[in-house]
């Protein structure tokens, strides 16, 4: 099964011959591929980061297994791929989140609970498509891993519009999806938006179908942050994101990363949406990853 457009690098043959001894492993049956062997401490020549980001436009998920990163080295690793982005939501103390924001099941005292403060990311979504310009991939570094569960799920968004049936495509070309930062808390039945935040994510309208900048294939962006197809009745649009979600996220079309401690994962927000599951003992087991995120460009239409 494909998993991506046409690439400068040929990665059938998933052991090489690759630039510096790279070498690529598919791990998932619709995405997911694991190079092992990096030490990601070090920089990396243009020859590497060009080969990673090739893979990622193949594979979309991409592991980077035992890793060894302070914080201030993943924002290094993070800038090697381009500008590096920050996050709209507010610590528990009211603050913007630093650089690297600290994804857990903690809480304020640092014990595990199985209320965290926010839960959007159990939602499907595509990271900060309430953005004008969208991130373009997410790092996480795993630190702290649950014995069983907490793994995180990739829909192929790419695979899933390919297998829409003709009626479907022809109904969604062209239209507009209105994403929006406050009505993304309202979907997902979280803290509403402060001002300050609604002021910094006003509404941004994409297009529905978007075009991989690098493949050129199409795919499907819609996720939690959503609001409502542009210049169409509120609840009719809403019914075609509905139907339209159940649609892409069948399980025939999504891979289940199980994480390993001191594991790096980046992924492609171009192509993928994603969701965490919450099947672990949230309030026993500690799931701490660090996230870094690469900002992206305006998605293009078809």
């Amino acid at each position: 099964m494909d998993l991506g457009g046409e690439l400068d690098i040929n990665f059938d043959n998933a052991s090489g011959p690759f630039p510096n001894n790279l070498v690529v492993r598919p791990i998932g049956r619709v995405a997911g591929a694991e190079l092992p062997g990096l030490d990601l401490r070090s920089p990396l020549t243009e020859e590497t980061i060009d080969f990673i980001l090739k893979a990622l436009a193949k594979y979309h998920v991409l592991s980077f297994p035992d890793q060894d990163l302070t914080k201030d080295q993943q924002v290094l690793f993070t800038k090697q791929f381009g500008e590096l982005e920050g996050h709209v939501a507010l610590d528990h103390n009211g603050k913007p989140f630093p650089a690297v924001h600290i994804v857990s099941n903690l809480d304020p005292d640092g014990q595990p609970t199985a209320k965290p403060r926010s839960h959007g990311n159990y939602f499907w979504h595509s990271d900060k498509s309430y953005h004008a310009t969208p991130s373009l991939a997410t790092i996480l570094y795993a630190k702290e891993i649950p014995p069983n569960g907490g793994a995180t799920q990739f829909a192929n968004m790419q695979m899933a519009y390919d297998e829409l049936y003709p009626e479907m495509k022809q109904m969604i070309d062209g239209l507009e999806v209105v994403h929006h930062w406050a009505q993304s808390r309202r979907n997902s039945c979280n803290a509403p938006a402060t001002p300050e935040q609604e002021k910094e994510s006003p509404p941004v309208t994409h297009p529905i179908v978007r075009i991989h900048p690098e493949t050129n294939r199409k795919s499907i962006y819609l996720g939690i942050h959503a609001s409502h197809i542009a210049g169409m009745n509120w609840h009719e649009g809403r019914e075609i994101i509905y139907r339209l979600t159940d649609m892409v996220t069948q399980p025939r079309f999504v891979y289940t990363h199980e994480w390993k401690t001191n594991e790096l994962v980046m992924w492609d927000n171009r192509s993928l949406m994603h969701r965490a599951t919450g099947d672990f003992a949230q309030d026993l087991h500690p799931r701490v990853l660090h996230r870094t995120v690469l900002r992206g460009a305006k998605p293009l239409s078809p």
